[in-house]
């Protein structure tokens, strides 16, 4: 039994919550039992999609894959910012021939459903950008490169 301890409006409560067999739960508040009924989530329909073939995909549609650490050729004192998790592009926020400066913010790197500000690592100027908007990408992946 797991126990949990919440205060709302000033108010302690202890709740455990005990074993759910099904969809019910058995959850003490306060020493008081209670049998809690949880909702079952609705099944999503799958639209069916149809390919260039013409054939219509009645399936799942096919789980999305990292894209691939890109090899850049750095050269001089040229330096790539790179991915510190494994996450989703959701913006970036500079393009080629900005100048920045050490810890400027640069993107926007969703993983674990937290949003994580990539910051350069470098003064200098942005040379290249090698990932886009959306793109799955692995810890290590050389995101743009500063020279």
């Amino acid at each position: 039994m797991k126990e949990y301890k919440y205060k709302i409006n000033g108010m302690k409560f202890t709740v455990a919550v005990g074993d759910i067999v099904d969809n019910e739960a058995t959850v003490e508040v306060n020493g008081v039992p209670y049998k809690v009924e949880l909702e079952k989530k609705k099944a999503t329909a799958i639209k069916p999609v149809l390919s260039q073939s013409g054939y219509t995909n009645h399936g799942a549609p096919a789980p999305t894959t990292s894209k691939p650490a890109p090899k850049p050729v750095i050269k001089g004192n040229a330096e790539a910012i790179k991915s510190p998790l494994p996450g989703t592009i959701m913006s970036i926020d500079v393009k080629v021939g900005d100048k920045i400066k050490s810890g400027d913010k640069v993107g926007v790197l969703e993983a674990m459903k937290m949003e994580n500000d990539i910051r350069s690592t470098k003064e200098g100027t942005v040379t290249s950008i090698l990932v886009s908007v959306g793109d799955a990408i692995l810890e290590g992946t050389d995101i743009m490169i500063i020279e």
